[in-house]
């Protein structure tokens, strides 16, 4: 489907992945009235998982990177539950980020920008959001970052 969300990420040369599919017992995203909470999307990229630790060999722009490919997965499914129109999403309203880092690592605030300068990039003022960035010892598969979010649609 075409739209100016859809446009913008063209301009960006921006081609989002298919949306992912649970790997556990869970569903990819829930609506609940006008919001639509999306499920952590961990960080994989067209050559597979994203893994590594923050503070333990992996750098503050590849954990950004590893961020970014979050936000293209909870963008992918952010489509998929608007039905392909993601003109349908007003606003960003949160995203809450778990970065897998060492105990004395406390960049998580500059691994997470990854994804959200991707949600303003995309969305302008709209993509502008509420935030939590957090570390955590380990994360599924071993992967380097984990973001959820909550869309306000129409």
């Amino acid at each position: 489907m075409s739209g100016k969300i859809e446009a913008r990420l063209t301009e960006l040369g921006i081609m989002l992945p298919p949306a992912p599919a649970p790997a556990a017992n869970y569903v990819p995203y829930v609506w609940s009235g006008n919001l639509l909470f999306v499920s952590g999307q961990i960080s994989q990229g067209s050559d597979g998982l994203i893994k590594g630790q923050l503070g333990g060999g992996m750098s503050v722009a590849e954990g950004a990177a590893a961020a970014r490919a979050c936000g293209l997965a909870l963008l992918a499914q952010a489509r998929a539950a608007c039905g392909g129109d993601l003109d349908r999403v007003r606003r960003v309203v949160k995203l809450v980020g778990f970065v897998n880092s060492t105990t004395d690592f406390t960049d998580q605030p500059e691994v997470i920008n990854g994804c959200s300068d991707l949600m303003v990039n995309v969305f302008g003022e709209a993509g502008r959001h509420a935030r939590a960035a957090v570390s955590a010892p380990s994360l599924p598969r071993g992967v380097a970052v984990e973001i959820d979010a909550v869309f306000e649609v129409a």
